[in-house]
């Protein structure tokens, strides 16, 4: 039997170094626990022998006052070079007095660097210096000192292109951490608004930040998404994605049980819910959790827009859901075993169309399936400049021309068609593709059982639906309670002045989120 290889940053570290802590650094070297030594020569050969072979590594030795030797170390790309000569080296070198000056007091005498952390150990050194920041170790001090000088290339805050919208903030997040904290920070200014950061990743460290509005979120929901963030054991994080997939509680189910967003207003209008964001450094997609069926299908524009507007689309949103997930499947199962059920114009009609096509409907619906959705895929994949003309030729050209062919007929073209545009109107990517999934298994049992096997598919759906669940919150929570505050943001989108109530995601909650009576009319005018 072939053994597994047991998971390990380093084959020379002990077995309690083998098991990687997401809650602490990790790296290639065992050595990095040690603590500085007062000799400024075995610290520089320590962290030469950590950083080996890398080039981008710069040392820079001076001399303190011009008298006490001491080396400032960064990687050439993550910090700012002209800001360490100004604020670091340039002030370091001049002498001022005949005195020795300790680490402990350049912070205060002579750095004027924002920020000066002093560090004891190797792990931290390391640490710092992987976030950009420049760090100063001096001869005769078990001490170093690291400087909040991290700059690199980073992209500007633009709109985000994967939730576009006519009405509300053109801002979206970027990779970088820390600009994404801030743009949240901007709109909630509270200090009850927490931060907490953790790294995950045993060489990409990557950080990590649980942002929750405290009083708003409940303990148990935050304590439960630190810890299943903590027990991620992996060697790397480059995108939320690897979060979503390792910290749901249900990974085998087609649904998402996170959801993701670009937008600093969709986050924080979560927050102020009382969820709880998943902030990853290196993506501008911010997790969501707990979420609900209908908060995937909700726009950010219903709550921008009058409520009578907002009304409206979220009832044509959820037919059009319907219609992309069963439209297929009717149109098999009625050509195939319920004839009847057409009238007979229509149904003369569609055999007319139909005379010399080869394939039954069920073969017909599922070639038309496939290729529109390699079509949609293509144009996705493309750039932009080309994406969309192919898509969109593409599916006039193959369509007429499979028409014409008589390999299809002009019905399933249009069902198809209509399908592709329902599936565009459901806001959240990643619902769609759940429902594009599902879409398929309801063609075969359409086209072996009829409407008795869409019903089937559909009832497992709701079982699987209704025992869903998003960090213990249930899917369909929204439309499984009796009181009718919970369904002011289901069905309908209450006027602002009705919903003064949050949803009821789990345990104790803040429940009331403004005044009542607020009610506008010239009669309240002051």
């Amino acid at each position: 039997m072939k053994m597994r290889r047991p998971f390990r940053y380093n084959s020379k570290a002990s077995a309690a170094q083998q098991v990687p802590d997401a809650s602490q650094p990790q790296d290639a070297a065992n050595h990095q626990s040690m603590v500085l030594d007062r000799d400024l020569q075995q610290n520089i050969n320590q962290i030469r022998t950590i950083y080996a072979k890398s080039s981008d590594m710069v040392y820079r030795s001076f001399y303190i006052e011009g008298q006490t030797k001491a080396i400032l170390i960064y990687i050439d790309g993550l910090s700012d070079s002209a800001g360490i000569e100004k604020n670091v080296i340039t002030p370091l070198m001049h002498e001022i007095t005949g005195e020795a000056t300790a680490i402990s007091q350049l912070a205060e005498r002579k750095i004027s660097a924002a920020q000066a952390i002093p560090f004891t150990t190797f792990e931290e050194c390391v640490s710092y210096l992987a976030n950009g920041l420049p760090v100063l170790i001096q001869d005769q001090e078990a001490t170093g000192l690291a400087f909040g000088l991290n700059k690199w290339e980073k992209r500007s805050i633009e709109e985000p292109a994967a939730e576009s919208g006519i009405r509300g903030p053109r801002e979206g997040f970027t990779e970088t951490l820390r600009i994404n904290t801030s743009l949240i920070r901007r709109i909630v200014k509270s200090p009850l608004l927490k931060m907490e950061t953790m790294k995950i990743g045993g060489y990409t460290q990557t950080n990590v930040v649980i942002a929750y509005i405290e009083g708003l979120a409940e303990e148990n929901l935050v304590e439960e998404v630190t810890t299943r963030l903590k027990r991620i054991r992996i060697d790397g994080i480059l995108e939320s994605g690897y979060i979503e997939e390792l910290i749901e509680d249900m990974p085998f189910s087609p649904f998402p049980q996170l959801m993701s967003t670009e937008r600093p207003d969709v986050a924080c209008a979560n927050l102020l819910e009382g969820r709880v964001a998943i902030l990853v450094e290196g993506t501008p997609f911010v997790l969501i959790a707990p979420i609900t069926l209908f908060s995937l299908l909700q726009s950010p524009e219903d709550y921008y827009q009058r409520f009578w507007v907002s009304t409206a689309m979220r009832w044509l949103r959820y037919l059009f859901t319907l219609i992309s997930l069963l439209l297929p499947s009717l149109y098999v199962a009625i050509l195939t075993f319920h004839q009847e059920m057409v009238p007979g114009a229509l149904l003369i009609s569609m055999a007319a169309s139909r005379e010399a096509v080869p394939f039954p409907a069920f073969v017909e619906a599922l070639m038309m399936e496939v290729t529109f959705e390699a079509l949609r895929e293509a144009g996705v994949r493309l750039p932009k400049q080309i994406g969309s003309a192919v898509s969109i030729v593409g599916a006039l050209v193959i369509g007429q021309a499979a028409v014409q062919a008589g390999l299809v007929s002009a019905p399933m073209v249009i069902v198809v068609a209509i399908t592709g545009i329902s599936s565009f109107m459901i806001p959240r990517y990643i619902a769609g593709i759940a429902i594009r999934l599902l879409r398929f298994p309801l063609i075969f049992l359409a086209g072996s059982l009829g409407l008795l096997g869409i019903m089937m598919g559909v009832i497992a759906i709701v079982i699987h639906l209704c025992s869903l669940r998003s960090f213990g919150v249930p899917y369909l929570s929204s439309a499984s309670t009796s009181k009718m505050r919970e369904m002011k943001d289901m069905l309908i989108r209450a006027p602002w002045w009705m919903m003064d109530t949050r949803p009821h995601l789990t345990g104790d909650y803040n429940e009331y989120r403004q005044a009542s009576n607020q009610k506008p009319g010239p009669e309240r005018s002051e």
